[in-house]
């Protein structure tokens, strides 16, 4: 009897020692990569770096890659421009880019978001989307893998390129679409279109007048530079803007 009484206790024992045991904890493993490089043959990488400590496995690859999307561009000097206004919901790591029609919502935004002049979409199929300054400056990228969007300097050297302020937006303009001849040359190969905006309050204006857009530069911590064409002159016009409106944005490649 008391050796079966020891062995009872015994294992009571141990079912209480296994109880106390600790529970591993498992590190789940997401791994950190460094940024996108430059595309080069058409192809981008990017390398993995690190993983968090007590990480078992290791990442799907040292390195991964995507082809570069290619976006039809124009050589002007030393720089590479699309010739159409970008026309994108999604950021460049896929994340959706919230549409905000509303008049209201649009004037109190905060955050990054995009609209067709008038939420027409047939405006969309010629002019592209209109983008708050949110969106341009979004870590996540707004600009498609392998471009960027142009800094207020690259728009400078733009316009010095083909002649100064005052004379490369005859250049830049697209030859039709501009209200009283107020049509380009187009010797560029810009094709800049007369897109119009959105405004602070959620207004449009200016189709077929005038054309604007964003650098990624900022003027301050609520404004950001910005170009402009108007149907009345040749001029390219520099200024700068409330985050909230929304303009048109071209893209430079990387």
């Amino acid at each position: 009897m008391k050796k079966l009484n020891l062995i009872t206790t015994l294992l009571a024992l141990l079912i209480v020692l296994m109880g106390c045991k600790k529970e591993t904890k498992i590190t789940e493993c997401t791994f950190s990569y460094a940024p996108w490089a430059a595309c080069s043959n058409n192809i981008q990488i990017r390398t993995h770096t690190s993983g968090p400590t007590g990480c078992s496995g290791s990442p799907s690859a040292d390195s991964i890659q995507r082809p570069c999307i290619i976006l039809p561009s124009v050589q002007i000097g030393n720089q590479t421009w699309t010739i159409e206004n970008l026309d994108t919901a999604n950021y460049r790591n896929g994340d959706p880019i919230p549409q905000v029609q509303d008049v209201i919502a649009w004037s109190i935004l905060t955050t990054g978001a995009w609209c067709y002049y008038e939420n027409k979409g047939e405006n969309g199929t010629t002019y592209g989307r209109l983008y708050n300054c949110y969106a341009v400056n979004d870590p996540r990228g707004l600009a498609p893998n392998g471009y960027h969007i142009p800094t207020d300097k690259e728009w400078t050297t733009l316009t010095d390129y083909l002649g100064g302020e005052s004379v490369a937006g005859i250049k830049m303009k697209s030859i039709s679409g501009w209200q009283n001849n107020g049509n380009g040359t187009n010797t560029s190969g810009f094709s800049g279109l007369s897109g119009g905006f959105r405004d602070y309050y959620g207004n449009f204006n200016s189709i077929g007048a005038n054309g604007y857009w964003w650098s990624s530069t900022e003027y301050d911590f609520n404004f950001a530079w910005y170009r402009y064409l108007g149907h009345n002159n040749g001029n390219v016009s520099r200024s700068y803007s409330n985050n909230r409106f929304g303009f048109s944005v071209r893209c430079v490649k990387d």
